[in-house]
């Protein structure tokens, strides 16, 4: 039973895995998809305004705050939020028999605690076990209390409270909202220099260029840690210098565009990555755990404050001359919105379903694809020749995303220093075997005995 039982989870796993996977390609070809979508309505379309394609499809993320009507658990912390956290902190003192004294260190008291013994026993002679009577006092930061009360807990005790728990350690609405509001500015900032790289250049050097936010990132994390984990090493030096000498062959292959605009799409592309790179590294300073931020709710909130707060933008470039206000016609209304539904909300939602499925790992590798996809799309649809420094480029930027993503997702693990470390060692080895050879020579010419020599002397004379 139990292998039948270990081989259906086996294959449920599998399913599980491969079900992410493909859910994953379609992110792949729907970004490609929304980024040939963008570009054909700047440039075949004639209808240039990045800042209005970048509102209206960011301020679509509102769509997901539909989850307060259709989303039990959302609703309840809008209904009760305070009174339901309060209740939940009480139910777990409740549980752990604490009691909090007025400095706020938590006094733990050892009470009675019965032993199950089999149902043939009598009832009447039900035995029970005292434990010392010994009080423990300890004092624990704030960030460690849940994790220390869920540590005292009973399994079976620990999944009867698993909802109430998790209850507890993610934010609440207030929480989220502010950091909704600190955040949509340089989202849509990132997001901003995306759709101005793709009315400059084509799609497949904004991706690649795009691509260098995770050695951003590196770079970001190790001048301003959020943990242990964010330090700078060896490997992740070499994966920067890796992607820098990409970025600079694909930015002198940009260089040939006929009008001109092929190095202002390259310097859009990374700053776009820069300002995603600032969000991601912000972020994670604010959040510790990614399990107590509630994501659909907070690209919710992203759209509902840049729908209310950035509208002055069309005002500010219509009157500066940067961008005309005009709406566009029916057809590039109905390309816009599908493309901010499917390219937009829809793949963001498929994709953390996806890493939900897979891992975070999977997810962010994924990523990478759209690159030869889009260098595909643009060769197939645009009849687009890139040139050989193009291809020369685009390799060791595929490769350093490769590396910033492991690198990032296993902790401290420089691989450079240890390959350095072994040959050293390798080095110090044979150097110290070739000047122990001479002598060991030497030992064995003294072990030699002396009559042994004078006989072979005579024996040779003779």
């Amino acid at each position: 039973m139990n292998r039948m039982g270990s081989q259906g989870s086996t294959v449920a796993q599998r399913r599980r895995m491969a079900l992410g996977v493909v859910i994953l390609l379609l992110v792949d070809i729907i970004w490609v998809a929304s980024s040939e979508l963008t570009s054909y309505i700047f440039k075949r379309q004639e209808y240039n305004k990045p800042f209005f394609s970048t509102f209206t499809k960011t301020s679509m993320f509102v769509l997901y705050l539909l989850g307060f009507l259709l989303w039990r658990p959302w609703r309840q912390q809008c209904t009760g939020s305070l009174q339901g956290r309060h209740a939940a902190f009480v139910r777990i003192a409740l549980i752990f028999h604490c009691q909090v004294n007025s400095i706020g260190h938590a006094v733990t008291h050892l009470p009675l605690y019965p032993l199950s013994f089999p149902s043939n026993l009598s009832a009447s002679k039900k035995q029970r076990v005292r434990f010392s009577n010994i009080m423990e006092v300890r004092q624990l930061p704030s960030t460690q209390a849940l994790e220390a009360k869920l540590s005292r807990m009973s399994y079976p005790a620990a999944k009867d409270h698993e909802s109430m728990l998790r209850t507890v350690g993610k934010l609440t609405v207030t929480d989220v909202a502010k950091i909704s509001f600190f955040f949509c500015f340089v989202w849509f900032l990132a997001n901003l220099s995306y759709q101005e790289a793709l009315s400059d250049t084509q799609v497949a050097i904004v991706n690649i260029l795009s691509s260098t936010s995770g050695l951003f990132t590196l770079i970001l994390a190790a001048i301003f840690p959020s943990n242990s984990s964010d330090r700078f090493t060896l490997s992740k030096l070499l994966a920067v210098a890796l992607s820098m000498g990409g970025v600079v062959l694909v930015s002198f292959s940009s260089m040939d565009s006929p009008d001109g605009k092929g190095t202002i799409g390259s310097l859009w592309s990374l700053a776009g990555a820069a300002l995603y790179a600032v969000y991601i590294v912000m972020i994670k300073r604010k959040v510790d755990r990614e399990d107590k931020l509630d994501i659909p709710m907070f690209f919710g909130f992203v759209g509902l404050f840049n729908l209310l707060l950035l509208w002055p933008g069309f005002l500010v470039l219509h009157y500066t001359g940067f961008e005309a206000f005009e709406l566009p016609s029916k057809l590039v209304w109905i390309y816009i919105l599908i493309n901010g539904l499917i390219g937009t909300v829809l793949s963001e939602f498929l994709w953390l379903w996806g890493c939900f499925l897979t891992s975070s790992l999977i997810g962010t590798l994924a990523l990478s694809l759209t690159i030869p996809l889009s260098i595909i799309a643009d060769i197939c649809m645009q009849k687009v020749r890139f040139s050989w420094l193009f291809f020369a480029g685009a390799v060791p930027v595929f490769l350093s995303f490769f590396i910033a993503t492991l690198l990032c997702h296993y902790n401290n693990w420089d691989p450079v220093m240890v390959a350095l470390r072994r040959v050293f060692a390798f080095i110090c080895r044979s150097k110290h075997r070739i000047q122990r050879l001479p002598e060991d020579c030497e030992q064995c010419e003294s072990l030699i005995p002396l009559h042994t020599v004078s006989h072979d002397n005579e024996s040779f004379c003779s």
